[in-house]
């Protein structure tokens, strides 16, 4: 009876869909952007330039899966990444009612809602590893050009075909700007600056602004550069001792939950009584 109740649901939701004519896309679209959005006040305004009020879970939540897609250039797929949350949301829910639990129904709904932005939010975890592992090269064989040349956009003219995305892409864009747009190269390293999230590259980028006004601190580039190595090295030592406990301890889960089945075989009679 309960599966003929939930069919029914669905049915009369996808029915209000139809009749309304509203796209599933938008509506998901507008109702994470309505759980996302501040109320607009002097309030809520200083909070936010203080960092005094922090965001609620579901809030923060969507707010970091949507700085992880556009840093990894997928903004178009919010819109499937909330329409899945939300199909989860009912999956959740629904389960917990053909089970029988109906204190159960809220806890799974939002338990399933957050799958998908927490798996964009571990994606970045993938995608950072990248980029430092590609700056690591782009920023030697550029600092190189510089020590050279003494001129930032030519030695990035020269390596730029050696660049990988999306690290390359964003060097491009420096050329474009300075070639096109506005040839001040300290206002384009600064830009060039907020265009990685990656501490190191920040400071690469400051100490080329230094060198803008002194051609003395490029002995500086080298050492920073340099830093990316010892950073991969360490990450790379960490995740070794990381790995093996997570190795173990799911091993041990699965001979654990691996023994409920076990002893059914080897003892039905337990099961029995």
């Amino acid at each position: 009876m309960t599966s003929i109740q939930l069919l029914a649901c669905l049915g009369m939701i996808v029915g209000g869909f139809l009749l309304l004519g509203i796209r599933p896309i938008e509506f998901t679209d507008g109702l994470f952007g309505f759980l996302a959005k501040e109320p607009e006040n002097i309030r809520n305004e200083i909070h936010t330039v203080t960092k005094r009020k922090k965001a609620r879970f579901l809030k923060k939540a969507i707010i970091e899966a949507q700085q992880v897609l556009k840093m990894t250039g997928r903004e178009k797929q919010f819109s499937v990444i909330c329409a899945a949350a939300l199909v989860l949301f009912a999956v959740g829910a629904s389960v917990a009612i053909m089970i029988g639990n109906f204190f159960l129904a809220p806890v799974m709904a939002v338990g399933f809602m957050f799958f998908p932005f927490w798996y964009v939010i571990l994606s970045a975890s993938n995608y950072k590893k990248n980029v430092a592992a590609e700056l690591e090269t782009a920023l030697s064989v550029i600092t190189t050009g510089y020590l050279r040349t003494e001129d930032i956009l030519t030695a990035i003219e020269e390596n730029i075909q050696y660049l990988n995305p999306p690290v390359q892409r964003v060097f491009q864009d420096f050329i474009v700007r300075i070639n096109l747009v506005n040839p001040d190269v300290h206002e384009a390293l600064k830009e060039l600056r907020e265009k990685i999230d990656n501490d190191v590259f920040r400071e690469w980028c400051d100490a080329l602004c230094d060198c803008q006004y002194d051609r003395s601190l490029k002995t500086t580039l080298t050492p920073i550069v340099t830093k990316l190595s010892d950073i991969r090295i360490v990450n790379a030592e960490l995740e070794y001792l990381i790995v093996e406990p997570r190795k173990e301890f799911i091993t041990m889960a699965i001979f654990v939950i691996g023994n409920i089945p076990l002893l059914y075989f080897l003892n039905k009679s337990w099961y029995d009584t």
